[in-house]
């Protein structure tokens, strides 16, 4: 069901036709940058966290970035918390490794985080843990309805892996 709400919301642009089905799992990053032929940092993950009060939201972020807690608090002025997987489906119609800002079962807030600048287009999943669909960043955000661009992310750009290298060699 999940991949269909998916294919009915790239209706309004004449974009369903769009959405990729594999024979083989995209599920995690890794897979689906296999599965794809791109690397892992290309395959734009949607994270799902608790909002303020019961509201839920939705953080897209490259394949190679994580959540880094003190951007994140900076940001929104709460604690990143994620969703279980029970919450995600919840929310938004979506199983763990086919959540995508999509299609959604309940509106959320989407926000789009700025690792994926580095990339003309990107590959989100399309509610299924076997789907994707190849998207230009002004696509992402316009067909996602993203309120904004955040950073609250790390470990995408170098620099912490470039200061953990000083630190290492200077000991």
């Amino acid at each position: 069901m999940s991949i269909e709400s998916v294919k009915a919301h790239f209706r309004q642009w004449n974009r369903e036709q769009d959405v990729m089905e594999f024979s083989t799992l995209s599920a995690t990053v890794e897979q689906a940058a296999e599965t794809i032929g791109v690397i892992p940092a290309r395959i734009a993950k949607t994270l799902s966290f608790r909002g303020e009060g019961d509201s839920a939201m939705l953080v897209v972020a490259a394949g190679d970035a994580k959540v880094d807690n003190k951007k994140f608090r900076h940001t929104f002025g709460y604690k990143a918390r994620m969703l279980s997987p029970d919450e995600v489906l919840e929310h938004t119609g979506h199983v763990i490794g086919g959540v995508c800002p999509f299609g959604l079962k309940t509106e959320m807030d989407v926000y789009l985080d700025v690792s994926l600048k580095r990339f003309e287009s990107v590959f989100p999943a399309c509610g299924s843990v076997n789907s994707a669909i190849e998207l230009t960043l002004e696509e992402l955000q316009r067909y996602s309805f993203a309120k904004d661009w955040v950073d609250v992310c790390k470990g995408w750009d170098g620099a912490e892996e470039e200061a953990e290298e000083k630190a290492s060699s200077s000991m």
